[in-house]
């Protein structure tokens, strides 16, 4: 990942250079500048820093540098090369617990904390799911945690808890990914959410882009705006709390922060969701007591209160369909039960 904080050098002829990112482009790309292409798939950087590292010879299509205005095409293999080498990203083994909900010996369903992050990453090069994975797997000489071909198969963000597939074989990768691809895999997440909904079930659908003006925020724009990935979650109400409801969202898609982004666009961010304004008491009484009250919840439960409950999908080898379910962690379940008690 291109990061904010390095200062891009002159190139000196010969000077060795190290790869930083890479990307191809999906074969139904439309044309489009190259900086802004970049823009939406390098998080820690600005635009003026991609054109700089761009006017810098540091981009480059196909081995070559290109300029800001390239037009990138489908195929095309970007990469962006410094002189400086890149942080060590090996993934370690580190024996950290696993909540192992279901294994054998082409693939293994966890159930991940709050709080960790699922693969080492800006900021976070130890400490994660796959670090773990790799320890419970070091006696495994096939399974190669810094190979592309086995291993994650779909993330969830650090703060949110919830179940993981993940792959032991390249085959069983493939597959997976490709039910997850086609939308063929089934997800169902519970989160608590501000607000109260006049029905008890819904819809929603819009595109799922990079907010220009927060690059660690998703926003979403109208499904036909051509920007964007095509988003689809839908809700049910499971309890009511007044000013909150507790919900059931079964995604039909599964792009970054698609959830909390869509709550947040129909207007019902997460309960304590700093990123999408779900610290803010957005629903209530002006009282300090209530204050109080909330105060209390973001301590019992002080992460965005999503979980992602149920899994299934079809086994690779055997064909059978596979269904999983983990219980609410235990702060989104005693912040349930506070919002129980205010109201009973």
């Amino acid at each position: 990942m291109f990061d904010e904080d390095i200062i891009i050098p002159e190139i000196e002829d010969g000077s060795a250079q190290y790869e930083h990112f890479r990307c191809v482009v999906d074969a139904g790309q439309v044309p489009v500048r190259i900086d802004k292409y970049l823009f939406e798939r390098m998080v820690h950087s600005s635009r003026n820093r991609i054109q700089s590292a761009a006017e810098a010879g540091y981009i480059q299509v196909g081995g070559s540098p290109v300029k800001s205005n390239y037009k990138v095409r489908p195929g095309d293999v970007i990469t962006l090369m410094l002189d400086v080498p890149k942080h060590d990203s090996t993934i370690y083994p580190e024996d950290i617990p696993l909540d192992i909900v279901y294994e054998d010996d082409i693939l293994m369903v966890v159930n991940k904390p709050a709080g960790m992050v699922v693969h080492p990453g800006a900021g976070n090069f130890s400490g994660t799911l796959i670090n773990a994975v790799a320890w419970h797997m070091r006696d495994v000489p096939t399974f190669d945690p810094n190979s592309p071909e086995v291993g994650l198969v779909h993330r969830i963000d650090k703060d949110t808890s919830g179940l993981l597939v993940i792959a032991k074989t390249p085959e069983a990768k493939t597959s997976l990914g490709k039910q997850f691809f086609v939308h063929d895999t089934h997800r169902i997440y519970n989160c608590l959410v501000w607000g109260h909904f006049d029905t008890d079930e819904g819809r929603i659908e819009g595109n799922i882009t990079r907010d220009p003006k927060n690059r660690l925020r998703m926003t979403v724009t109208a499904p036909d705006s051509g920007i964007g990935k095509d988003a689809v979650t839908h809700w049910r109400v499971i309890e009511k709390f007044g000013y909150v409801t507790f919900i059931e969202c079964r995604l039909e898609t599964g792009r970054t922060h698609q959830i909390r982004a869509h709550m947040k666009h129909i207007g019902h961010p997460l309960f304590g969701d700093e990123t999408y304004g779900g610290t803010e008491i957005l629903r209530g009484e002006r009282s300090s007591t209530y204050k109080a009250f909330i105060n209390n919840c973001f301590k019992v439960c002080p992460r965005q209160a999503l979980h992602a409950k149920t899994l299934g999908f079809v086994h690779p080898q055997t064909g059978e369909e596979m269904h999983f379910d983990s219980p609410l962690p235990d702060d989104m379940s005693q912040l349930l039960d506070k919002w129980r008690a205010l109201i009973h």
